[in-house]
């Protein structure tokens, strides 16, 4: 056997043995690790443009969320900043307390003053003035551009404008006079000095009469059980004792209780009619929250209901209402009579007054200026119905025809059918026809008629005393009655009676028949 066939026969033999497992393994392996063609070379540039688009526009979506919410957060933190110091809200109708220059919505800072604040709100420092912060309400609308849903509701703004007119400045009072310091075991049954006792005291008027004072004076101490003292009267009001003669001293000239002027400014004192501000009754509110105002329109809530509407609408308060039914009264006949002999007053201060006051009356306390009010509330309404700003179907609606005296005007349904509101018949006055008079004197001149035949067509004439008439008495009354003295000649006489006779009124005819024949 060649050399050539033995190779050859090696070779098959080679070729027909197993591969071993590695050997698969291995060539597998090679086959996994190979990379696949870049989409690039596969599809050319477009897709690599496209996701690269798509990848920016992410970009510039996250930078602008992120510049909104630097914006939005921008806008909470100035929102901060712009807070009212009182009500912790975005302010409105920006004001400046000076000299400290805080600010304040302008309806917190009346309401501050009404509650009786003397400082600034903020850091309790002495102010004394209140301006409008026009320089902040540019920045303040700019952020309500920006920022629309932090705008105040509507109702708050409503309400800010109805306490604190926009534009206008405030005075803040100064801080009152510390009190005293209140003191330890005093006697209740020994009097203690008043306001004008003490020598040097700061109202600047001395006493005649000074209390002594227990503490340094006990043996002199005025027992209570005694009465008051000599020259003092006790404030209806903060019930202290007062001196009777003081400047500051005042006495309502209705119920006649004194009043100290000192304690409590503005309601320790008695004050001129029309500028007193009825007690409890400051605004709609009050008279809401009032029994005796029902009470007054005889428990008709449906009416009441109308008049509360009305107030609000008109924006009238309580003492405007009080003015206008003292201005009314002062100018009746008989002024406050009516109101002075009324339960309403009597009431009050029937264990205090041992008759009606008779007047002048030139100062009321708050207690009868609230009584005032209410006695005369509903004849306030009534003739403020007639000036026409109620709707048509609320004055259209028929009298009630038993009138204010009815008893179904608490029923609703009722009251809303009828007017319950109706003026009270005018008094007329009494007729002359029974009282006599007796003829004209002689040579009397008869009284020229200031006006037309007509004017006396409903003249009721008296009628003459019994007993005969001369002729000379009869001619005088006849000349009176044909209001002419020309009457020698007969056709003088006759035109007169004829131009007289035209008159309608059959009483003076009668009576020129009587007289001409």
């Amino acid at each position: 056997m060649s050399e050539d066939q033995v190779n050859a026969m090696t070779t098959q033999q080679q070729q027909q043995l197993p591969v071993p497992e590695s050997s698969h393994c291995a060539m597998s392996l090679s086959a996994t690790l190979k990379r696949p063609a870049s989409p690039s070379f596969e599809n050319g540039d477009q897709p690599v443009r496209k996701r690269l688009k798509e990848e920016a526009d992410k970009a510039s979506i996250v930078e602008q969320d992120a510049e909104k919410s630097q914006d939005a957060r921008m806008v909470d933190e100035l929102a901060l900043e712009l807070q009212c110091g009182c009500c912790s809200e975005l302010v409105y109708n920006p004001v400046l307390v000076l000299p400290c220059q805080h600010f304040f919505c302008g309806s917190c800072c009346v309401l501050w003053v009404r509650n009786g604040g003397t400082n600034c709100p903020a850091c309790r420092g002495v102010s004394s003035l209140v301006t409008p912060f026009r320089a902040i309400q540019p920045l303040l609308d700019t952020l309500l551009r920006l920022a629309p849903e932090k705008t105040r509701a509507a109702g708050e703004r409503a309400q800010a404008d109805e306490v604190y007119r926009h534009g206008s400045s405030l005075r803040i009072p100064s801080p009152k006079e510390p009190s005293p310091e209140p003191t330890i075991n005093v006697n209740a049954d020994l009097a203690q000095p008043c306001p004008n006792c003490p020598p040097g005291n700061p109202h600047g008027w001395r006493c005649p009469h000074p209390i002594p004072d227990p503490a340094a004076d006990p043996d002199n101490a005025w027992h209570l059980d005694d009465g008051i003292p000599p020259g003092h009267g006790q404030c209806g009001h903060c019930e202290n004792l007062l001196a009777l003669e003081a400047p500051l001293t005042t006495k309502c000239d209705l119920c006649k209780v004194v009043f100290c002027g000192i304690n409590i400014p503005g309601r320790c004192s008695a004050v001129p009619l029309a500028l007193q501000h009825p007690q409890g009754l400051a605004n709609v509110g009050d008279l809401i929250e009032s029994a005796e105002v029902y009470e007054s329109f005889d428990g008709n809530t449906y009416e009441v209901d109308i008049l509360f509407d009305y107030l609000r609408t008109q924006n009238k308060l309580p003492r405007q209402i009080y003015r206008e039914i003292i201005t009314h009264t002062l100018a009746q006949p008989r002024g406050l009579q009516p109101f002075l002999e009324s339960d309403a007053f009597l009431d009050v201060h029937g264990g205090v007054l041992d008759a009606i006051p008779q007047g002048p009356f030139n100062r009321i306390c708050r207690v009868c200026a609230a009584e005032a009010l209410l006695w005369g509330l509903k004849d306030w309404w009534i003739r403020e119905r007639q000036k026409g700003h109620l709707d048509t179907a609320i004055l259209g609606r028929p009298d009630c025809p038993d009138g204010n005296a009815c008893q179904r005007q608490k029923e609703t349904a009722h009251a809303k059918e009828f007017n319950h509101i109706i003026s009270p018949p005018q008094s007329s006055p009494p007729p002359n026809a029974s009282l006599p008079i007796s003829a004209p004197p002689e040579g009397a001149v008869p009284l020229l008629a200031s006006s037309s035949v007509d004017d006396v067509e409903h003249l009721i004439l008296p009628q003459p005393s019994s007993g005969s008439m001369t002729s000379q008495q009869r001619a005088s009354a006849l000349s009176y009655l044909l209001n002419s003295t020309n009457l020698d000649e007969p056709e003088a006489l006759h035109r007169a009676i004829a131009r007289r006779l035209q008159s309608s009124s059959p009483d003076l005819r009668d009576a020129i028949d009587a007289l001409a024949s």
